[in-house]
């Protein structure tokens, strides 16, 4: 079905030459905020520009909002959801994207809840109320979750709620818990009021889910056509989070520069909770960022079997491909 996308949307990606300040777009999955800094700082530090690139980074909508935008050509990178990506690849096996560079590690996907509202660990979400946005990429992963922990989901009522009044409803006690990334619901709670000490993050990666999170994806015909490209933009990309993560002060004000609205101490908080729980994690530090285990992914596809039914055996090789990596050496955050 993507085959209609090979003419104007990605000829310009296609035609465009390795040669210095290559224009490249950037989708992100989500607003301009504490974990987006290590993008704008390899911007702002040089790291693109030393590569050859302009990049220019647009704000998304979600987890899954990257995918479509890549696929088509319409951008030539994005950053996803990888398990919404699989699931995609699924259904569009001809679809040109993959995703190319591990960069949440450990997912951020999370439940939060209220202790006040009765939620102090998993068993307490039977019988209470979840919210949950239709197009979140943690609650898409909500029954993996579910069926490793053994939860009845029929003891548990799920309110379709939308990105922007999931945290508020749980503020104002309207639901119990709600699904998301954990880095983002927790501050947008104390941001709204909620005492820390009222608040229960339930991280699905510490209770059975073995899922990776979000990496970057690429068009595979830009890829293909443009591989040095690629590298350069992958090793910037390293180069981003190592700057943030020496320096997360200089990383948050990088977000506010970009998103004036924004809060510079919460972005920074926000930035250091997605270093700590989701990028700087033991593999990472041994094995540099970008890379996965195969074994884990093997296991992840199995886990994500039990609620999806897969019209095609999954491809490791379509889903995630570590050629365009730079060295490991050049991918070590510290």
């Amino acid at each position: 079905m993507f085959d209609r996308f090979t003419g104007l949307a990605a000829a310009m990606f296609l035609a465009a030459p390795a040669m210095a300040q290559t224009q490249v777009p950037f989708a992100l999955d989500w607003k301009f905020e504490g974990p987006s800094a290590a993008y704008f700082a390899a911007i702002d530090n040089g790291h693109f520009a030393e590569a050859g690139l302009e990049v220019e980074v647009t704000a998304g909508q979600g987890s899954l909002d990257a995918i479509p935008k890549v696929a088509t050509g319409a951008f030539p990178f994005g950053f996803a959801d990888i398990n919404s990506l699989i699931k995609f690849l699924d259904q569009n096996p001809d679809a040109p994207v993959t995703a190319v560079m591990m960069i949440y590690d450990k997912p951020p996907f999370a439940v939060v809840g209220r202790k006040s509202q009765g939620i102090s660990g998993v068993d307490d979400l039977e019988g209470s109320v979840l919210g949950a946005p239709p197009p979140d990429g943690a609650w898409a992963q909500f029954p993996i979750f579910a069926a490793e922990n053994d939860l009845d989901m029929d003891t548990i009522t799920v309110e379709p709620v939308g990105f922007p009044t999931r945290e508020p409803m749980l503020a104002s006690g309207e639901v119990d818990s709600v699904t998301g990334f954990s880095f983002s619901s927790y501050l947008n709670l104390v941001r709204l009021g909620v005492p820390e000490d009222d608040l229960t993050t339930i991280l699905m990666a510490d209770h059975g889910v073995d899922l990776y999170g979000n990496a970057i994806i690429v068009n595979t015909d830009f890829a293909e056509a443009n591989p040095e490209v690629v590298t350069g933009f992958l090793t910037a990309i390293a180069k981003g989070w190592a700057d943030v993560i020496a320096d997360p002060a200089m990383g948050a004000q990088a977000v506010i520069d970009r998103n004036p609205a924004a809060d510079l101490e919460l972005e920074q908080q926000r930035l250091q909770l997605s270093i700590d729980a989701n990028v700087l994690t033991p593999w990472v530090q041994e094995n540099g960022l970008g890379g996965i285990d195969p074994d884990r992914m093997a296991n992840a596809l199995e886990q994500t079997k039990l609620v999806y039914e897969f019209q095609n055996e999954p491809d490791m090789d379509a889903i995630f491909d570590d050629s365009y990596l730079p060295p490991a050496e050049e991918r070590m955050l510290q």
